[in-house]
C-alpha cells in the first residue's frame, strides 16, 4: 500500500524514482540542520526581554506545543510515506483541492526559508569583510547551495554532518568556557532562569515569547519530504520527527539555561545582538569569531536542506499534474534530482537581494502555521472520521491529542503581525485563482498523487 506509481513524463528515462539512501541518522540530521541547532541566539534578546529573564521555562511551553504537531506529522509520514509534506497529508485526507491550497500555503514556508538564510549569511559576513558587499556573498552561497542540491541528496547529507558538526563544537566550546567563566564568579543564582522578575513574572509574558519561539521549530516537518529518498520511511519518518523535535528543544532549553547563568540580565542595549554579549561574557573574543562561523555555517545549512525540501513538494505538485509537469515534475537521469524544481527555487530566492528580514519572517510564520494546522486536522479526518478508529485508545490517538495539537497551532497564530496575516492572505488570494484556473473555474477537481492502495 502507498507505494508511488510510476508515471511516463517524468523525465528522459521515464523513471520518478529517488534514490533510498536515507537511514534514520541522516533524516534527523536533515532536520537538525533545517532548525539550526544556533537558532537560539537569533530571538535571545527579544524573546529574554519579553519573559524577564525566563526563555528556558518559554522554551519548554514551545516544545511541548510542537511535540503534539510532530506526532501528527509521523502519524500522516506513515500512512503516506511520499514526499510532499502537508500538501499530500491534506490532499488524500480532505481532497485535491483542499490538499493544493494546503500545499500552496506550505510554499510560503519553504520559498523564503532559504532566502532568510542568505540574508543572514550577506549581513554576518559583510560584517567581517565590509569591503565586500553582502549580495556578493548572498549570490556565493546561492551558487553553492543550488550545485550540492542538483548533484544529489547524498552530497547534501554528507555536508550536513559537516555543518551540525561545526555547531556542535561550538556548543560545546560555549558550555566549556561558561563552566569555566561561572565558577570565578563565586555564587550563581541557579534558579534565575526559572524565575521572572515584577510585572514579567505572571503566564502572560511567558505565553507571548513562547509564540515567537515557534519560529525555532520550523524543520521537523521538512523531514517528511525525504520520504521517497528513505529506506524504510514508514518506520524511520515518525522516529526522526519526534527525534529531531526533542533533541532540538531539549538542546535550545539547555543553551538558553546556560547563557542567561552566564548574562543574568533580561535587559540589553540592544535586544538583536544581545547573544554577542553573552558569548563575549563566556569566551571573549575569540568564541565571538567562533560563534559567528558556527552561525554562517547554520546558515549555509539550513539554506542547503530548506531549497532540497521545497525543490520535492514542487516536484510532487509537478508530477501530480497541478504544476506543469514536464518542468516541476522533471527528475535528472543521472543524480535523481528534481533539477529544474531546484533551479526555480534558486531563481526566486534571488529576491532577498531586494527583501527584508521582517517580510520574510512574515511570509514563513503564516506558512508554517498553516501547514501545521493542516497536518492536525488531516489526523482527525483520515483517522478519526474517514477510517473510524473506534475505542477510547483511538480516541486519545487520533482525536484529543491532534486536536491540542491544533488548539496549540491556533493559539500561536494569534502572535501573528498584521503584516503575516496582510502578505499571507494575498498568498492564499492568488492560490485560489490558480487552483481556479488549473479546474475550469472549481467545475473539477485538482488532480491527485496516484498511489497504490
Amino acid at each position: 500500500m502507498n507505494q508511488l506509481q510510476q508515471t511516463p513524463e517524468a523525465g528522459p528515462e521515464g523513471s520518478t524514482q529517488m534514490h533510498r539512501v536515507l537511514g534514520l541518522p541522516n533524516l534527523v540530521l536533515f532536520g537538525m540542520v533545517y532548525m539550526v541547532p544556533l537558532t537560539i541566539f537569533s530571538t535571545y534578546g527579544i524573546v529574554t526581554e519579553i519573559t524577564g529573564g525566563r526563555l528556558p521555562v518559554a522554551y519548554a511551553i514551545t516544545l511541548l506545543a510542537m511535540l503534539f504537531t510532530a506526532r501528527s506529522y509521523g502519524l500522516m509520514s506513515k500512512a503516506f510515506p511520499v514526499g510532499g509534506s502537508a500538501y499530500v497529508y491534506t490532499q488524500r485526507s480532505f481532497g485535491a483541492n483542499v490538499g493544493f491550497m494546503a500545499g500552496w500555503a506550505l510554499l510560503l514556508d519553504y520559498l523564503f526559508l532559504p532566502m532568510i538564510n542568505y540574508l543572514l549569511l550577506g549581513i554576518y559576513l559583510n560584517e567581517f569583510f565590509p569591503a565586500v558587499p553582502p549580495w556578493a556573498f548572498m549570490l556565493a552561497g546561492m551558487l553553492l547551495v543550488t550545485i550540492l542540491n542538483v548533484i544529489g541528496i547524498v552530497s547534501v547529507a554528507r555536508t550536513n554532518i559537516v555543518i551540525i558538526g561545526f555547531q556542535f563544537l561550538f556548543i560545546i566550546l560555549f558550555i566549556g568556557f561558561s563552566i569555566a567563566y561561572l565558577r570565578g564568579q563565586g555564587n550563581v543564582d541557579l534558579m534565575a532562569p526559572l524565575r521572572g522578575t515584577g510585572e514579567l513574572s505572571g503566564f502572560a509574558p511567558l505565553a507571548a515569547g513562547a509564540a515567537i519561539l515557534c519560529l525555532s521549530f520550523l524543520g521537523f516537518d521538512s523531514i517528511t519530504t525525504f520520504a521517497e529518498e528513505a529506506r524504510n520511511p514508514k518506520r524511520d519518518l515518525p522516529r526522526a520527527i519526534l527525534l529531531t523535535t526533542l533533541i532540538c528543544g531539549l538542546l535550545f532549553i539547555a543553551l538558553a539555561y546556560v547563557s542567561h547563568l552566564v548574562y543574568p540580565s533580561h535587559q540589553f542595549e540592544n535586544a538583536d545582538s544581545a547573544s554577542i554579549q553573552v558569548v563575549f561574557t563566556a569566551g571573549g573574543q575569540f568564541l565571538s569569531i567562533f560563534f559567528t562561523a558556527g552561525f554562517i555555517c547554520g546558515a549555509m545549512g539550513s539554506a542547503l536542506v530548506s531549497q532540497a525540501s521545497v525543490s520535492r513538494i514542487l516536484f510532487s505538485m509537478g508530477r501530480d499534474g497541478v504544476l506543469p509537469k514536464r518542468v516541476f515534475g522533471y527528475l535528472h537521469p543521472r543524480f535523481k534530482t528534481p533539477t529544474y524544481a531546484i533551479i526555480i527555487v534558486s531563481i526566486i530566492s534571488l529576491t532577498s537581494l531586494f527583501a527584508s528580514l521582517e517580510m520574510v519572517s512574515a511570509m514563513i510564520s503564516f506558512g508554517a502555521l498553516v501547514a501545521f494546522s493542516a497536518v492536525n486536522l488531516a489526523v482527525i479526518k483520515y483517522f478519526f472520521l474517514a477510517h473510524r478508529q473506534r475505542g477510547a485508545a483511538a480516541a486519545f490517538n487520533y482525536l484529543v491529542l491532534p486536536l491540542i495539537g491544533l488548539v496549540l497551532t491556533i493559539w500561536l497564530w494569534t502572535s501573528l503581525s498584521a503584516l503575516s496575516l496582510v502578505i499571507g492572505i494575498i498568498w492564499i488570494v492568488i492560490g485560489l485563482a490558480y487552483l481556479a484556473y488549473v479546474t475550469g473555474g472549481f467545475r473539477r477537481s485538482a488532480p491527485m498523487l496516484d498511489l497504490a492502495e
